[in-house]
């Protein structure tokens, strides 16, 4: 069975996102009554993909942890386009930037303000998918190594920087938007694209190089 500290992470965790993904619906103009049942939905969900993992590692170990990095990952994620919507709105009230205000729009989410606002989400979240991987998904209980985890997590954070940031820049400028999207729904589509491929990079940075195990620490899964 799982641990108490399993379940409540994720269903803290779980919570956390559910708020999340209501704020970004509601900044990308979706208001459906549905979204608010995600509080209550959401994280029984990702208890229950927790559960199901922890079954599937008593065959395969590795499962449990892939499972918990995509938990604390999508968590990361929603932080990172939370506060990336977060700032393309505040900003465009600020400077009184309407969507059809093409001129203002350019003006407003060129590339360089883009990339800025980008970079914001990206550091903060960053910083909490490292304190959340280290104390929870990849168990790091003490805090010996901590500051040589913590600078070889800068650097491999760095590079997932570079790939989330430069393919979503990208995306954002050389990609007209499509599918009846507007800017503001586009910048968040290009953090998407940009998320899959940094999340790849990240779990494989962490698990064999950031937070990489001797085989003597590794720890079983309880069942």
């Amino acid at each position: 069975m799982l641990s108490k500290a399993d379940i409540v992470v994720s269903l803290i965790v779980g919570e956390l996102s559910a708020w999340l993904l209501i704020a970004i619906a509601r900044s990308l103009g979706i208001t459906s009554s549905a979204i608010w049942s995600l509080p209550i939905v959401f994280p029984l969900l990702c208890l229950l993909g927790l559960y199901v993992a922890a079954r599937i590692a008593a065959k395969i170990a590795v499962i449990y942890q892939i499972a918990k990095f995509i938990l604390i990952g999508g968590f990361n994620t929603l932080l990172d386009w939370g506060i990336l919507a977060a700032l393309i709105f505040i900003f465009r009230q600020y400077f009184l930037v309407e969507p059809q205000d093409k001129l203002a729009v350019i003006l407003t989410l060129g590339l360089v303000y883009y990339s800025f606002y980008k970079a914001i989400s990206f550091v903060v979240a960053a910083v909490s998918s490292f304190f959340w991987n280290r104390f929870w998904t990849f168990k790091r209980e003490t805090t010996e190594s901590m500051s040589q985890e913590f600078f070889q997590f800068l650097i491999v954070t760095f590079v997932g920087f570079l790939i989330n940031v430069g393919i979503a820049s990208s995306v954002f400028k050389f990609v007209h938007p499509f599918g009846g999207l507007n800017y503001d729904q586009w910048a968040i589509a290009a953090a998407v694209v940009a998320t899959i491929f940094s999340m790849v990079w990240n779990f494989l940075g962490y698990k064999f190089i950031v937070f990489n195990e001797k085989p003597a620490e590794a720890k079983p899964v309880s069942i």
